[in-house]
């Protein structure tokens, strides 16, 4: 492909927009477009990239016995009505109408669909198990698009979907997507941890993530140096020693405490640190009104809480909301004596000496005893896991790194498959309910985390499997004939062995196509000027060593063919 008719066209300034450095070069490099706000074009350039992931998820996904489908991206309301989705996924699913003035949706995901499809086409046991996959656009409503591809409305992933005939062959199923999973992330050039995750509203009670290592990361992981325990924040678990304030001091003392309205407000009016605080919050969970407590200074993870009430929908009561149900002003709630649900964090086990609100306006309770004076509904670990926290397996404290979320695969049993009673006759002819799992790799999103992870000053550093053009082959003098000759003829060589290669033969300066070059990040780039081939050779590197090496004209394409072989081990 020769650049003058490739329609590249790079940016030496970033992007206003941009804000993380995947981002920007992506747009720098003219591999991406910005249409709207979490909308972009690819231009051919990106396209040829995103075809080169795909074809990777492609093999594995065939390679792990996978059949490929393409289901419609439009969806009938009714389908998400019945799994009892429509409501959980709230204003991130696009709505919209046709003629009929039927209600429709712009899929954002593909579990009802499959398993609509699957309950008419698997009737007995010789057909499990089956796992189908596609390649699709998704659709979701973000609230605030950012980050290029890695939080956008329309977005490209590969959803998979597996069903069996008992639980213990879905795990078989999933470990067999988690393997291929490993490899997709390998062969992309990623540096990938597979985590322990939320389910989220996808559902099911076992789910990883597979998370790529990066600054930018949305993501917080924990994971354990010496036993390599590693989870999303969202899901992280610690072991807790129990209370630091477990000696008990008397009764209940109401105190006053005008104005202060927060965990560090009313610690510093009771003279007492923010850990021997309470902290006291109300949720909606499913319609009804619950109260959770942690420590003054953890924060409530939202992700554990759900999971323990079992709700489908759970969101953080407002302040009016707060005071209704607490029958108290929205800063002196406290746990004891309320008619709510109370959820206890494990770090408050033990804790005989802490100050709650005491529901009250002004006014705080110190020397509660959790146990002894709030009616706690159910103890478990609530709180976000932070680094410095105890291993839940060895002990030892954990480590915080930020990622980025590419894979997703999940057990989830039979959520779907009841309610679409999608089922199948057993060997004796008995009808049985099939068990799913689901498994997602954002394409996009895993495309823009090579760049996020692969980059450095000059711009983007492609591994050879995803790279658009393998081989960047400058001519730095499109007017000089022999030199033009060489250029044609190696190019010709190239394309014959199956490699990938772009000329650049623009009218400019050797400087602005070394910095193109640079930032556009073909593995390999090979200069053709007349100094060099006068000294019987062409100048190779890879992208990021400092100096070429000369190879003389005859052998440069065997020694790309070698350096790609190097590059693949």
């Amino acid at each position: 492909m020769r650049w003058t008719k490739s329609l590249i066209n790079t940016l030496r300034e970033d992007p206003q927009e941009a804000e993380i450095v995947s981002h920007k070069l992506m747009l720098r490099a003219g591999m991406l477009r910005k249409v709207g706000g979490g909308l972009y074009s690819f231009t051919p350039l990106g396209f040829r990239a995103l075809r080169k992931v795909e074809k990777i998820v492609r093999e594995e996904m065939d390679r792990a016995g996978a059949l490929e489908v393409l289901l419609p991206a439009l969806q009938p309301i009714e389908l998400w009505e019945k799994s009892g989705r429509a409501s959980q996924m709230g204003a991130s699913m696009f709505r919209l109408k046709d003629r009929a003035d039927r209600i429709m949706v712009l899929g954002p995901t593909h579990e009802e669909v499959i398993t609509d499809y699957m309950t008419h086409e698997i009737n007995s046991y010789r057909q499990l198990p089956c796992t189908v996959y596609q390649i699709q656009t998704k659709f979701r409503d973000e609230i605030r698009p950012r980050f290029g591809l890695m939080r956008a409305k329309e977005f490209i992933m590969k959803d998979a979907y597996s069903f069996d005939v008992s639980l213990d062959a879905a795990d078989k199923s999933y470990q067999a997507m988690y393997d291929a999973y490993v490899r997709i992330f390998k062969r992309c050039g990623l540096v990938a941890r597979p985590v322990e995750a939320d389910t989220g509203t996808i559902g099911g009670n076992h789910s990883h993530e597979f998370m790529v290592l990066a600054p930018s990361g949305e993501d917080g992981i924990l994971y354990c140096p010496k036993c390599h325990y590693a989870a999303n924040q969202e899901r992280a678990e610690r072991k807790v020693a129990g209370s630091k304030y477990s000696t008990k001091v008397g009764a209940p003392e109401e105190v006053a405490t005008p104005g202060a309205h927060t965990v560090d407000e009313a610690a510093a009016a009771l003279g007492i640190p923010s850990t021997q605080v309470v902290k006291s919050l109300v949720y909606i969970a499913d319609g009804k009104p619950v109260m959770a407590i942690v420590e003054g200074n953890a924060e409530l993870n939202e992700c554990k809480l759900r999971r323990l009430i079992g709700c489908s929908i759970l969101e953080q009561a407002d302040i009016a909301t707060t005071e209704k149900a607490v029958g108290a002003p929205f800063g002196s709630i406290g746990p004891v004596g309320v008619k709510l649900p109370v959820y206890a964090d494990i770090a408050l086990k033990g804790a005989n000496d802490v100050a709650t609100g005491a529901n009250k306006d002004g006014y705080h309770l110190r020397h509660v005893s959790i146990e002894d004076d709030v009616k706690v509904t159910e103890w478990a670990d609530i709180a976000t896991v932070v680094a410095g926290d105890s291993c839940p397996h060895c002990g030892e404290s954990l480590v915080i790194e930020r990622g980025i979320e590419v894979g997703h695969v999940f057990k989830l049993g039979t959520k779907y498959t009841e309610k679409f009673e999608a089922k199948y006759l057993d060997d004796k002819g008995q009808p049985q309910t099939m068990v799913m799992g689901c498994y997602g790799i954002g394409v996009t999103r895993t495309l823009q985390a090579v760049v996020e992870q692969s980059n450095d000053a000059d711009g983007i550093r492609w591994p050879i499997s995803v790279a658009p053009y393998v081989v960047d082959l400058l001519l730095l003098d499109p007017s000089d004939a022999e030199v033009s000759k060489v250029v044609d003829e190696l190019e010709a060589k190239l394309d014959s062995m199956g490699i990938d290669v772009l000329v650049d033969d623009r009218n400019e300066r050797p400087g602005v196509k070394f910095k193109d070059a640079d930032l556009i990040g073909c593995p390999i780039r090979i200069v053709a000027g007349a100094k060099s081939i006068a000294k019987g050779g062409l100048e190779v590197k890879l992208r990021g060593e400092k100096d070429s090496e000369l190879i003389p004209v005859s052998e440069v394409a065997e020694k790309v063919a070698e350096m790609i072989r190097k590059q693949a081990n």
